[in-house]
């Protein structure tokens, strides 16, 4: 990325600047700003760079000692972390004293740490340069910069030498002057998380420096960014499918008219209205609001005998132990396209210790399924009959949640102890449904020390007990159906890397597991900013991305838009969790090394985890390593398609796809409103 120095300004200026760079330096101790003009100007959404040099400050007030200048500059400094500066950088020269409170605070406060050595005489030979960056980093530096006067050509070939062995986007390293002008654009080359440039040909910081047009112009060659133009209305984010699904089950198994408001169409959502009115129920529409008169379900309460699911896995899973509730004998789930070549692990043994039988009828078997599997279409046998039982959570937390929606109806209580859960928020995000529709069931959580240690981080918990009452009955409820974060993580991933996207319609409290994007994002080193409270405007833009962790065992569906997100950060990206993604739409684990392959991005699959070694987008278009385009396959997999959209932007040309009518499973309108965004 580009970083403009913004030197000699007012706040208005400064403010006025902000609104064309991608990313800045303010120099602190050139500006002339007041505390509360730093709270302001480092509350932008901008990646800043926060910039005080004590000698600097020394020069400018005659009134002040080095003493009193190293404070005036760390109290500047501070306030510019703690109103959000992204980075701060602290010459070696500064007292370490002075350095070693600006590192706290920027720890404490999220903003990185930068260690920076400057000599404007001339370059010191290769073992100086590689001694003042070890030294850099064993004062606490996350990103050391070292810059120095270009005397000759070997001089600006020492400097670039520095990046050999450097850990990707630990480096800042260029140097000044004539010779050492076409450093600044080879430092990104080589993997530096950014580059410096001035306002304007008047205002040059040091010699050598491109202005900020100049250097786009080298760097992004008429590359096409997202959200450049004056139009940035907000992408509306359809409603959660899963929150949806369950929503629409529970209305119609409750007694009473239900309303539920935010809906928006697609082929799951579809599918469950079909089951619904499968159940029994009556649904009427009103522009986005689904009117469901439920049926008052009860044990074998439904005459009921076949119910299609489309091809949602989860429908699948959910109506399983509903139907050997709700109906009065056997009862046939059939299904189509992919989800009939989705082995469901697991099921037959879960079911059986509820005295279920589930049996897969003809066309339903997976080659290489295993005796507690079953598949699409498949018979169930009930009643279901309340248990006090453990089972495995390994495959997955559908299954649990349709005995979760279930159980409460039976006569008797029930209880159920899950080892080894997977997929643990979407069980809560089911509660949290019930619980919306009268219904509740108490549970706890267990863990060993790092549970206890991490303060219930779901990551860490290895069993989960719920308890439930029988007898209970649904209740008709009006709710809001909240916006999908699978679908939204799309196009957060598409800003982040590509410019700038504005979503509407999230809540940032969700239950939802795909939440965790916003984690990811924040790890990967991208701007964020949410307007208004936990349901406002969502802001994401590009800032410079590092390489990041993540388990995504409780997120599988985000893995194929987190992998295009991981080839365009710097450095070796792991993400675990890969064991989750076999029978999804398609084996994705596999299908998302065939992507990464074909792009040229060095990827593999390694002790439950993808690791992907990544480039910035800068450094792709400057060493001619942008994705490759060509044919790709989707795979008839709706979170593939979109995140093969996605990378296309970052591509040398375009992608032509075997299949994007799969995405209406989940996200009908994604094209069009894609299509729309790469106009703005």
């Amino acid at each position: 990325m580009i970083c403009t120095v913004i030197q000699h300004r007012n706040l208005q200026e400064i403010l006025d600047i902000l609104e064309h760079c991608e990313m800045a330096e303010i120099r602190l101790d050139r500006c002339s700003l007041s505390d509360n003009d730093i709270r302001l100007c480092f509350s932008s959404d901008v990646p800043l760079v926060a910039t005080c040099r004590v000698g600097e400050v020394l020069a400018s007030d005659s009134s002040l000692n080095s003493v009193s200048a190293s404070t005036v500059a760390e109290k500047r400094l501070v306030a510019a972390i703690e109103a959000g500066a992204r980075y701060v950088d602290v010459e070696v020269d500064a007292p370490r004293s002075m350095a070693k409170r600006v590192r706290r605070a920027a720890m404490e406060n999220g903003t990185v740490f930068i260690r920076s050595w400057h000599d404007f005489e001339g370059t010191a030979p290769l073992p100086v340069l590689r001694s003042m960056v070890d030294r850099c980093l064993k004062e606490g530096a996350e990103i050391v910069k070292i810059v120095t006067m270009a005397q000759c050509a070997a001089d600006a070939g020492n400097m670039m030498s520095l990046y050999d062995g450097a850990a990707p986007g630990s480096l800042l390293a260029f140097c000044m002057g004539d010779y050492g002008r076409e450093t600044r654009l080879g430092c990104l080359k080589k993997g530096a998380p950014y580059t410096y440039a001035a306002l304007d040909a008047g205002d040059v910081a040091a010699p050598g420096q491109f202005t900020a047009d100049e250097m786009r112009r080298e760097v992004y060659k008429g590359f096409r960014f997202l959200g450049n133009g004056a139009d940035t209305r907000p992408v509306p984010v359809p409603s959660s499918k899963s929150f949806a699904q369950r929503a629409v089950i529970a209305a119609a198994l409750a007694d009473g008219t239900s309303r539920l408001s935010g809906y928006t169409p697609c082929g799951d959502n579809e599918s469950a209205l079909r089951v619904a009115e499968s159940l029994g129920a009556r649904i009427s529409r009103q522009g986005d609001v689904i009117v469901i008169e439920g049926t008052g379900a009860g044990p074998q309460s439904s005459a009921q005998d076949s119910f299609n699911v489309g091809e949602s896995g989860l429908l699948a899973r959910l109506m399983i132990p509903l139907a050997a509730m709700a109906a009065r004998g056997d009862v046939s789930i059939s299904g189509e396209k992919t989800l009939l070549t989705r082995p469901m692990q697991g099921v037959r043994e879960i079911m059986r210790r509820f005295s279920v039988q589930t049996e897969s009828l003809s066309g339903g078997n997976v080659d290489g399924m295993s005796d507690d599997t079953v598949c699409v279409p498949l018979k169930v046998s009930g009643p279901l009959v309340p248990s006090f039982t453990e089972v495995s959570g390994l495959h997955g937390s559908q299954i649990i949640s349709g005995l979760l929606m279930a159980l409460p109806l039976a006569g008797k209580p029930s209880k159920i102890s899950v080892h080894s859960p997977k997929s643990i928020p979407y069980m809560y995000m089911t509660l949290d449904v019930m619980k919306k529709f009268g219904v509740a069931v108490s549970n706890e959580m267990f863990g060993d020390r790092d549970f206890l240690e991490s303060d219930g981080d779901w990551s860490y918990c290895t069993d989960i007990d719920f308890k439930i009452r029988g007898g209970q009955r649904y209740h008709a409820a009006d709710l809001r159906i909240e916006g999908d974060w699978s679908s939204a993580a799309n196009f957060l991933v598409a800003g982040a890397v590509f410019g700038k996207v504005v979503l509407s319609g999230l809540d940032t409290t969700s239950l939802q597991a795909d939440l965790s994007i916003m984690d990811i994002l924040m790890d990967a080193g991208a701007s964020l900013s949410q307007l208004d409270g936990s349901t406002g405007d969502i802001i994401v833009q590009r800032a410079p991305l590092n390489a990041f962790e993540t388990d995504a065992s409780n997120c599988p569906d985000l893995f194929p838009i987190v992998a295009v997100l991981a080839a365009f950060c710097q450095g070796r990206s792991r993400i675990a969790g890969t064991d989750r993604l076999s029978h999804k739409e398609c084996d994705r684990g596999a299908a998302i090394m065939e992507m990464l392959e074909k792009m040229g991005v060095e990827a593999e699959i390694q002790d439950n985890a993808l690791l992907v070694t990544g480039q910035s987008l800068a450094q792709r278009l400057l060493s001619g390593t942008l994705l490759k385009g060509g044919e790709y396959s989707s795979h008839h997999d709706h979170r593939m398609a979109m995140a093969l959209k996605v990378a296309e932007l970052g591509a040398d040309g375009p992608f032509v796809l075997d299949d994007t009518d799969c995405i209406a499973k989940s996200f009908p309108s994604f094209l069009e409103l894609f299509g729309q965004l790469k106009q703005q």
